[in-house]
């Protein structure tokens, strides 16, 4: 829902230092509405799906040799990249994923760490 619909709905607040009203901050409202961030939301399911590519040897799905003209400009960020990323988040980014995706209690935690993470 947009942030402007939930404002309405939820109306003002009142704070309680000044007790002046004031608009509800995005985090306040997000909180209020409890509807899960759509990019924590993404970000898990491609660590669960990287730990399915990873549990099945399946190395050779994330190898690909591009034919044809390199476009210019900045190279486009792999799927794998954007894995490596996400452990960097969490704070497991000089392991290999493929080899900590094997310890499955690690990885689910990792996941549900990632689910849980704020974004801006």
């Amino acid at each position: 829902m947009g942030l402007g619909c939930l404002r309405r709905i939820f109306g003002p607040k009142r704070d309680e230092v000044t007790r002046k009203w004031r608009k509800l901050h995005n985090e306040e409202l997000n909180d209020l509405y409890s509807s899960p961030n759509i990019f924590r939301v993404i970000k898990s399911r491609r660590m669960r799906w990287a730990w399915h590519i990873a549990r099945m040897g399946r190395g050779d799905v994330l190898v690909g040799k591009p034919e044809g003209k390199i476009p210019i400009g900045r190279p486009r960020r792999r799927w794998e990249d954007n894995i490596k990323m996400d452990l960097q988040e969490v704070g497991c980014g000089g392991l290999d994923w493929i080899e900590l995706a094997q310890e499955r209690d690690r990885w689910r935690a990792l996941v549900t760490v990632v689910m849980n993470l704020r974004f801006p």
